[in-house]
């Protein structure tokens, strides 16, 4: 029965996220320059207004985690959906650069309490250390958010037009996301723990800062890359001598790259220490650039499948790697401290990174790799899994269930 409950709840949350990720991250892809031929602005306009948001939602991490540590995540959930429509009904109703930006503020505050740092934090919040599973399974369902967010929103725009594809949007997140983060247990308090060897800080304060601005950094370096690959990589890979239809093609297969990380995580590495998966993944993108780089366009499809991998993982780690060294007590107003400069590196990475392309065109990958060769710099600095002890998969007492 617990087991059921369980896979319930991966499944309501799953498919809530899918809905919150399709309907606000990936939303600019495909409603970016239509929005801009009618509001009478450019296309980079709403990408910066994107960028506010972006921003927005790093300011309010950590107070959303907050109200999850306190409250749960079921009505904090339940609020951003509430949020979600009111911002995308606003983005349809958009008549210039000013009402356009203010939408995108709106749905900048659903995006800083409703994304997956809030997910993650819900279910800590439930399952305590025993949430590692969980958290992966929701990336999975959730991993598959581009692939149905894209066509429907393309298809929504092509049959009401981009004001209408905002309103369905919204209509959908009080038709069905409300529900579905409504189906999501009421969190219990959780017991205190007595102090582990797990938990940095146990025994040092300083230690404690030194893993969390460690964290932080490692967050911001690969967001910034995965932002700046999801942005430009089509452009990348033609500067590099691809066609058109060979860069949509390799970008086609990080999806599938991500989904079946994930799968290896929920299965093969589940027995492994986080911080060995993280530190293998986070190598995954500096291999993959320095084959395209040295090779080329005949490398592009392993560029691809490395790269979509090493994120797919990582997105599990950034939730699991605070869970394992500092706990389930205060996680999520923790989460959303780490994960502030991630934001503001996720939402600066699209234009740096455009201009390193116009720059030096297929050379630019040379910057990423060596951003990705210090995050894994910097997960070598954090204490290894024989220094702590134990792995996530054993449960605290007194987590709730």
């Amino acid at each position: 029965m617990a087991l059921s409950r369980r896979v319930g709840t991966v499944a309501a949350l799953g498919s809530a996220q899918t809905l919150a990720w399709a309907s606000s991250y990936y939303l600019p892809a495909m409603l970016a320059a239509p929005m801009a031929r009618e509001l009478g602005v450019s296309t980079p306009t709403v990408f910066a207004a994107f960028s506010l948001a972006l921003i927005v939602s790093a300011l309010l991490g950590p107070y959303a985690g907050r109200t999850i540590d306190r409250f749960g995540g079921r009505p904090v959930l339940i609020g951003t959906n509430v949020i979600f429509a009111l911002g995308l009904a606003a983005l349809g109703m958009a008549k210039g650069s000013w009402s356009l930006f203010v939408a995108w503020i709106v749905i900048g505050v659903g995006m800083g309490s409703g994304l997956y740092e809030a997910a993650f934090a819900a279910l800590v919040r439930l399952y305590g250390r025993d949430s590692r599973s969980v958290i992966t399974g929701i990336t999975l369902i959730a991993g598959f958010a581009s692939t149905v967010g894209w066509p429907l929103t393309t298809l929504l725009e092509g049959q009401i037009g981009w004001r209408g594809a905002c309103f369905a949007w919204a209509a959908l997140h009080l038709v069905i996301g409300v529900p579905l983060n409504w189906s999501l247990p009421r969190a219990s308090p959780l017991a205190v723990a007595a102090p582990t060897a797990t938990t940095v800080g146990s025994g040092s304060t300083r230690g404690a800062q030194r893993t969390a601005y460690i964290l932080a950094f490692v967050f911001a370096a690969t967001w910034f890359i995965s932002t700046a690959m999801a942005a430009h990589l089509p452009m990348l890979l033609q500067a590099g001598g691809a066609s058109l239809a060979t860069a949509v093609a390799v970008g086609a297969l990080i999806g599938p790259a991500q989904v079946a990380a994930r799968l290896l995580e929920f299965g093969v590495l589940r027995r492994v220490h986080p911080l060995l998966s993280a530190r293998l993944a986070s190598l995954m993108h500096p291999v993959g650039a320095t084959l395209l780089a040295l090779f080329g366009v005949p490398a592009a499809a392993v560029f691809a499948i490395l790269h979509g991998a090493g994120n797919g993982i990582l997105t599990i780690a950034k939730g699991t790697l605070p869970l394992v060294f500092f706990g389930p007590q205060g996680y999520g107003e923790r989460q959303g401290l780490l994960t502030v400069p991630a934001r503001v590196a996720q939402a600066l990475s699209p234009w740096l990174f455009g201009i390193f392309l116009d720059r030096w065109g297929a050379n630019a990958m040379w910057i990423s790799a060596a951003i990705g060769l210090l995050a894994f710099a910097a997960l070598l600095m954090l204490p290894s899994p024989v220094e702590q002890g134990e792995s996530l998969e054993v449960p605290l007492r007194g987590a709730a269930e």
